[in-house]
């Protein structure tokens, strides 16, 4: 039931102490805002680190070549190993558990790229037909290389975005011709990253870039993905492919500098995992502010009910029950606390959007939410909590003596 009284008494109490009033709910309020943004924070963190694994593939595994550190079956240390198209072929038809396959050769140089009167420097990238596959690129017109482009040596290529706007601008770019560094490509299709990290960049069959840049069957990585395998059978598929490239280039299969086999799908199950610690950190150091706020509120209700004792006293003396006084101070704390929460709350939201309206992520730091859950959760905790500041003192002050609340200084 409302008790209009009650309320004219509340809000008479913060009017006459109205700094004390506004630094316990600023101390509760900066405990829920910065609970919110550091919240928002571990799961830009997390978002971000899921992105750059979600668009390198988590479930894969990288091989490249390397030089020997180890003397072995009589070869010296100090080898070059050069891995090639058979090994490609090997690791995607012979090794169990591969889901999609491409191999790359000299696939990061920046060339210059022209079309009529434009020019622009992008990345040149030579591949496999799966590899948009391993790239989770979206094809948005016209197809990704196949199999015939690749065997047959065609010049074909396959654009991001930004290459098109650059160099086509309004015009579709589809079965027109660019040159790379004097060599004719037909487009044959426009692809969009959604992790916008390989955007800058074209394609072109892996056999056809070995061909035009007289690299004879040489590869510099093989990229595969391993699927739903489990995490033990990508670690074996490690093992096996290790053995079998150092039983063909005769190298100690412990010499990790002969090559380079990197399992993703490990590493991405150990940095999900330190992110998921920090979140829990961060949820901590949050919680552990809200308390500081909490007991901000204790404080100045112990300091309220010291400061109307005599007043207490008075009430009890004309028949006030214990209940109502309780009632009355409870009341003033939870209003206080629930304020300043609610204010809390929404000024972390307003921060957090406005990083995300302003364009301030990164790749590594993307799409910050607040769990509204978690949010409404923390400023229940926070009532709750303001309840329980005010009960304690509330309690003190119901069972002091009317006669002796009354010779209270």
């Amino acid at each position: 039931m409302f008790d209009l009284d009650k309320w004219q008494e509340i809000f008479g109490t913060i009017r006459k102490n109205k700094l004390r009033t506004l630094l316990t709910a600023f101390s509760v309020a900066w405990g829920i805002f910065v609970l919110i943004v550091l919240l928002a924070a571990g799961e830009g963190l997390r978002n971000g680190a899921q992105s750059q694994f979600g668009n390198d593939a988590s479930n894969s595994i990288w091989i490249d070549g390397g030089q020997t550190s180890m003397a072995y079956e009589g070869y010296k240390p100090g080898r070059a190993i050069q891995l090639t198209n058979s090994d490609f072929y090997n690791v995607k038809d012979n090794l169990a558990g591969v889901d999609h396959a491409s191999a790359v050769y000299r696939g990061w140089e920046s060339k210059i790229l022209s079309y009529k009167n434009e020019h622009a420097g992008f990345t040149v990238r030579s591949c496999g037909p799966e590899h948009y596959m391993l790239e989770k690129a979206k094809i948005l017109s016209g197809r990704f290389i196949n199999e015939n482009d690749f065997n047959e040596f065609r010049k074909v290529c396959v654009i991001g975005l930004p290459v098109k706007k650059t160099l086509f601008r309004d015009e579709d770019p589809l079965n027109k011709f660019i040159d790379v560094a004097g060599i004719k490509y037909k487009v044959i299709g426009t692809f969009n990253d959604p992790g916008k990290g390989d955007n800058d960049r074209i394609y072109i069959p892996l056999l056809t870039a070995q061909k035009v840049n007289n690299g004879k069957d040489h590869v510099n990585v093989i990229w595969v993905s391993t699927g739903t395998v489990s995490i033990q059978r990508s670690q074996q598929m490690v093992q096996e492919i290790k053995h079998s490239l150092a039983k063909k280039y005769h190298f100690n299969p412990l010499d990790a500098s002969a090559v380079g086999v990197f399992n993703n799908s490990v590493e991405y199950v150990r940095i999900m995992n330190l992110l998921d610690g920090i979140k829990i950190f961060i949820l901590v150091i949050g919680i552990f502010t809200l308390i500081a706020g909490i007991v901000g509120v204790s404080n100045i209700m112990m300091i309220v009910v010291k400061e109307r004792t005599k007043e207490i006293g008075v009430r009890k003396a004309l028949g006030a029950s214990s209940v109502s006084i309780v009632s009355l101070i409870i009341q003033e704390s939870v209003f206080i606390t629930s304020l300043a929460g609610y204010a809390g709350l929404i000024a972390g939201i307003v921060v957090v959007e406005t990083i995300k309206e302003l364009g301030l992520e990164g790749d590594f730091f993307k799409n910050p939410d607040v769990d509204l859950s978690v949010a409404l959760s923390a400023v229940g905790l926070i009532i709750l909590s303001g309840a329980l500041a005010g009960l304690f003192p509330a309690i003190k002050a119901a069972r002091v003596e009317p006669i002796t609340a009354l010779r209270e200084d």
